[in-house]
């Protein structure tokens, strides 16, 4: 499915309804240019799982953890990983497990040591710093139940 976003609040409310659609053990792939609206996406997601603190791009430190009404949101921005494997020497696969749900930019960065997707999100320019479109994909069964849930909600964003 196709989404044309135009504003960072419609982002937000992307990443809300994504958050409705994902169940504990949920890896989500947000895929994009710098500055395509990832980690805005993101704020959207745990603000609508009830996180009221800041959230900042993990670019430096890899990865931030929030805890949420018991339950483990795991955000990785892998832009600056040179090697995939130092994902294993950082601690980064212990948190990929049947409990924690996690959102992962830049997979491509951890190619081979990373879990598979079960919901792809691809983030490209219409035009240079205005509107966006994101393409969302299910590449399990359980990222087709929550392409479903997404598709219920489009009218939001």
């Amino acid at each position: 499915m196709q989404i044309k976003i135009k504003t960072a609040l419609a982002m937000r409310r992307l990443g809300g309804v994504i958050a409705s659609s994902c169940v504990p053990g949920s890896v989500v792939y947000l895929q994009g240019e710098l500055g395509a609206g990832k980690t805005t996406l993101v704020r959207g997601f745990l603000r609508r799982i009830g996180y009221k603190g800041h959230v900042r791009s993990p670019t430096f430190n890899l990865f931030e953890t929030y805890q949420v009404k018991g339950q483990t949101i795991c955000h990785f921005d892998l832009y600056r990983l040179i090697k995939p494997e130092e994902l294993v020497y950082v601690g980064v696969v212990d948190y990929f497990n049947e409990e924690n749900i996690c959102l992962i930019e830049w997979p491509d960065h951890g190619k081979g040591f990373l879990p598979e997707a079960d919901l792809f999100c691809s983030f490209d320019f219409v035009t240079k710093g205005q509107a966006r479109v994101v393409e969302i994909s299910a590449t399990s069964s359980k990222g087709e139940m929550m392409v479903e849930k997404i598709v219920k909600n489009e009218n939001l964003f």
